[in-house]
């Protein structure tokens, strides 16, 4: 068992590090809020520290799930970031959902230190993490996905090597693009027929089991139909998201006219309050927060 570190307890981080507590590992954390920290301390063995890099000196892997860019800049860099507890051989996994631009930065930044660094976004969400069952994309050497692999086996049902560093991001950002496009497609459909006057749900059970199914309408449809998004994925970080994608579009040269819209009806849905609402909550717009009912058809 070896000693690795995790910085980020949020509803991604939390669950993640507990899983390589119950696998043995012993556990170092950080979380920019401490009681958080402390609670997790509450549910796993470890220890957890003031700085990241108090929490990474002697990891042999040091593990972080934080918001964006410059949260993952300020727990890695500086006097007291992750790479001044890291010695050399050591191996930084950032699954954080961010750019490929500061994977490579941060890369090259570890390479001059003699440490590696993966970039291994995930997608299945707040339930993949608890239950240990996500998606992982890896961008870097094939020699550090190999070293990390095993780790990442604790709380992932699969794991990918795309590239070199950077490649597991550009992967996420085609996740997100075809999930901004399904749950518009699924709201669309929904709004559809009930405005047509059939029971969307009987609609939904038929349709699913043909070429329209989709994890978004397996595990969403119910809870759309129902105006319930106090779950899931935050507008507001799906917007960040796509922020990146476009600004990478811009600079490969993708079209994307849908992806580009759906952020523009997510801007819809924080105007609405909804800025803390799951990803499926694009029905709410089309719905402007009424439910239908007979005197609707």
């Amino acid at each position: 068992m070896a000693t690795v570190a995790f910085l980020g307890l949020g509803v991604m981080g939390y669950p993640m590090a507990g899983f390589l507590a119950k696998a043995g590992h012993r556990l170092r954390v950080y979380n920019r809020t401490a009681s958080r920290a402390q609670q997790w301390l509450g549910d796993y063995p470890g220890a957890a520290f003031a700085t990241p890099a108090e929490a990474a000196s002697g990891a042999e892997l040091v593990f972080a799930c934080v918001g964006n860019d410059n949260d993952l800049r300020q727990v890695v860099t500086g006097e007291q970031g992750a790479f001044a507890g890291m010695g050399a051989g050591s191996l930084f996994v950032d699954h954080t959902t961010a750019s490929a631009d500061v994977a490579r930065e941060l890369a090259e930044v570890g390479a001059e230190r003699g440490i590696a660094f993966i970039d291994a976004p995930v997608s299945g969400g707040q339930a993949g993490a608890e239950k240990g069952a996500l998606t992982i994309m890896v961008g870097g050497a094939e020699s550090d996905y190999q070293r990390a692999q095993p780790y990442l086996d604790c709380y992932a049902r699969a794991t990918n090597r795309l590239g070199p560093v950077g490649s597991g991001q550009l992967c996420k950002m085609v996740n997100q693009i075809c999930i901004a496009g399904l749950v518009q497609g699924l709201a669309e459909g929904l709004h559809f027929a009930r405005a047509a006057g059939l029971d969307a749900e009987q609609v939904v059970e038929v349709i699913s089991k043909g070429a329209a199914q989709s994890w978004q309408m397996e595990n969403r449809y119910k809870t759309m139909l129902a105006g319930e998004y106090e779950h899931g994925f935050a507008v507001d970080w799906m917007r960040k998201d796509l922020a990146i994608v476009l600004n990478e579009a811009q600079r490969n040269g993708a079209l994307l006219p849908v992806t580009a819209l759906v952020d523009q009806f997510y801007s819809e849905v924080q105007a609405l309050g909804g800025g803390r609402w799951d990803t499926s909550s694009l029905f709410a717009r089309l719905t402007h927060m009424r439910p239908f009912d007979d005197s609707d058809h």
